[in-house]
């Protein structure tokens, strides 16, 4: 079985998500299960909503073939707005996909909460980063007798990602025994937390682990590749219970409930952090690429014993997409105003 993944993919840095396709397309590569040319792939893999006109094009071109949606989010909750986004995003997963990937427990009963039709074929699959780059190989140790040091990563400057959290530490952390490194966009003008512009992935991994400890508090954050990156490169976290955080971490670190919590949760890192950073859970892409195909796998043996029929869009689901589109533009021009 090959896989085609219907999504343009940048070099250099970019969002979690986006990172995530990256070192699946790699592995399956490697696998020799990747189809370049998406015509030719038994399988076709959307990522949350994007290229909409030419996926509805392709997909009644191509109504035999295989389409397995990834979906993100609930965008509504991850940003705080954009719930159109939403609509559009199980408008397509109704019409078009003919299995759904989840990222975390929590995204699949989150959508579901804001009235996600169900699929036929649905499961749940956690990202994992390209362990060649994000690993434990040449981590530093942690020394008690300088500064602890802490790091949080973001590629978004969404107020939710966390900065609320980040600007109570930069606040009140005590900057003589700790030091803090924020990589990403911040639209937080920090006193004494460092902000690093965004890093292509192998320069954050080599920043990653000259730090001890990785501190996240992004809010209704589905799946986060920073946070699984942080953990395979043997960090342990620091991490707001929320979002599909608690199904990530296990026994790598501390979950916390708000920000009087965050230095009494640093503290009790440092004090265990062997502890920690041995039980720092590994997200294998060589795991996650099988599941991709176990799950295309079990769609097309239902095909092939005649129990499914891979789903043809018609006109007026697109019709009904474009006015969600239509809906979004003006929802965005108004905003401007």
């Amino acid at each position: 079985m090959t896989i085609n993944i219907f999504h343009r993919l940048k070099e250099g840095p970019w969002g979690g998500g986006h990172q995530f396709l990256k070192a699946l397309k790699k592995e399956l590569v490697r696998l020799g299960c990747y189809q370049e040319n998406s015509e030719l792939a038994d399988v076709v893999l959307l990522n949350s909503f994007e290229d909409t006109s030419s996926l509805f094009r392709f997909k009644r071109k191509y109504s035999s073939k295989i389409f397995i949606h990834r979906v993100d989010g609930p965008i509504f909750l991850v940003r705080g707005r954009d719930k159109i986004l939403d609509k559009k995003v199980f408008r397509i997963n109704q019409a078009v996909a003919d299995g759904t990937v989840f990222q975390s427990k929590w995204c699949l009963d989150k959508s579901k909460d804001l009235g996600m039709p169900k699929n036929e074929f649905e499961t749940v699959i956690y990202n994992a980063p390209d362990r060649n780059i994000f690993n434990r190989s040449d981590k530093k140790t942690l020394d008690r007798k300088r500064k602890i040091k802490l790091v949080a990563v973001s590629w978004s400057d969404n107020w939710k990602k966390g900065f609320e959290y980040y600007q109570f530490l930069d606040d009140n952390l005590n900057f003589s025994r700790w030091e803090f490194v924020f990589v990403g966009r911040s639209p937080v003008k920090f006193k004494n937390i460092k902000i690093v512009s965004p890093l292509p992935p192998e320069k954050l991994a080599a920043l990653l682990k000259e730090q001890d400890i990785y501190v996240t508090a992004s809010q209704n954050e589905p799946c986060s590749n920073a946070l699984i990156e942080a953990l395979a490169c043997g960090l342990p976290s620091l991490v707001l219970e929320s979002g599909g955080h608690p199904e990530l971490i296990g026994k790598g670190g501390i979950l916390l409930k708000n920000k009087e919590e965050m230095v009494k949760g640093l503290e009790k890192i440092v004090q265990n952090y062997k502890t920690y950073a041995d039980n720092s859970p590994i997200f294998s892409i060589e795991k996650v690429a099988q599941e991709y195909l176990d799950f295309g796998l079990s769609i097309a043996a239902a095909v092939k014993s005649g129990n499914y029929l891979p789903k043809k869009p018609s006109w007026l689901e697109s019709l009904n997409l474009s006015v969600i589109k239509i809906k979004e533009l003006f929802g965005r021009v108004l905003k401007k105003i």
